[in-house]
């Protein structure tokens, strides 16, 4: 039998863990898809998932230490939030506005991802406005010298932002430990990535920034995964950023509230769905002998008893006071005796 180690393109890891960075990105789709169902039950109102991104989400996030470096995901990252940590109920629970929910006590929007002992930090539903915030956090662990580093997630479409070149470009200046992320899916909501910017690729725009640029195959984890190491090791040897491009796409409306009929083919979609990033890694592990079909459709039967689990946990947990809306706006002064 072939040794895990002398299967070409495993970059190190166990077999286990080959099968944990399965797992969680069939535990991501699935995690989305319960999202989106639960939106047209009417009991979520909102829905924004990543089915078909899960690739390059977990392929980066499985490279960071959980609870030592820092993560400021978008709104698409349920990969990146369950490959650091958190668990499906953690995000249902968001997702239905309870009261348990940890990253808003069930006062923020959903997928807006926060876990203070995990070290994610909360994003803004405006677009690109966490990318300063990361670059802000590295500044302050390379003043304080600790060894840190801070990845940020954002779409194509952040990269027309003001936020997005004024981080690079500080960044680049200050050699800051941080890893600038694009899930590369083609469209910014419903505009072409060919109508927002004149180049081919994302990451040819770090050179303006006096940092490295690499696109890589979005929907192969272990090549995402490969890239991302690299980047992390410059950035904790003190070389600066790197800008990651994974190209992928987006198999799902922007949201809930979307039609993407509007904007692109059907035709298109079905033929990106060829490339999914879960079937080609699956793939890719029963034919290096990682694990077999029934090994895989026991991984799945088990995400879909946590997803279950999960679902009804959330659903049947107490809704946020409305009162609570009010919480950690004003100043709350303890009242005098």
């Amino acid at each position: 039998m072939v040794s895990v180690k002398d299967i070409p393109g495993a970059s190190g890891l166990t077999k286990e863990q080959l099968l944990a960075m399965y797992q969680k990105m069939a535990l991501a789709r699935a995690v989305g898809e319960r999202e989106r169902m639960l939106n047209r039950l009417g009991k979520g109102p909102f829905a924004v998932t990543g089915e078909g991104q899960e690739a390059a989400q977990v392929g980066v996030a499985f490279a960071l230490r959980p609870g030592q470096d820092w993560i400021v995901p978008y709104y698409r990252d349920i990969g990146v939030a369950l490959t650091i940590g958190q668990t499906p109920r953690d995000l249902l629970l968001a997702h239905l506005f309870r009261a348990e929910d940890i990253s808003g006590g069930g006062r923020n929007m959903p997928s807006h991802f926060s876990d203070p002992k995990l070290r994610i930090v909360s994003t803004s539903a405006c677009v690109g406005t966490q990318i300063p915030h990361a670059v802000g956090i590295a500044l302050a662990s390379k003043l304080r010298k600790l060894d840190e580093v801070t990845a940020t997630f954002f779409g194509d479409g952040a990269t027309s932002t003001g936020d997005w070149h004024e981080s690079m470009n500080f960044a680049g200046i200050h050699k800051l430990p941080v890893i600038f992320v694009c899930e590369q899916n083609w469209y910014a909501i419903s505009v072409p990535w060919r109508k927002q910017a004149a180049v081919e690729s994302v990451a040819s725009r770090a050179e303006g920034y006096g940092f490295p640029g690499v696109s890589v195959d979005g929907n192969d984890v272990l090549a995402v995964y490969r890239v991302a190491k690299q980047a992390m090791s410059r950035a904790r040897d003190g070389e600066g950023p790197t800008l990651i491009e994974a190209v992928t796409y987006r198999l799902v409306p922007h949201t809930s509230d979307d039609d993407d009929r509007r904007y692109r083919s059907r035709e298109e979609v079905e033929e990106w769905k060829k490339k999914d990033p879960l079937i080609r890694f699956s793939a890719w592990i029963e034919e290096h002998g990682i694990a077999d079909h029934s090994d895989l459709e026991r991984i799945q039967e088990k995400i879909a008893q946590e997803v279950d689990e999960a679902s009804e946990y959330a659903e049947q947990a107490p809704v946020a006071e409305p009162e609570s809306a009010l919480r950690h706006v004003y100043v709350e002064e303890e009242e005098v005796v």
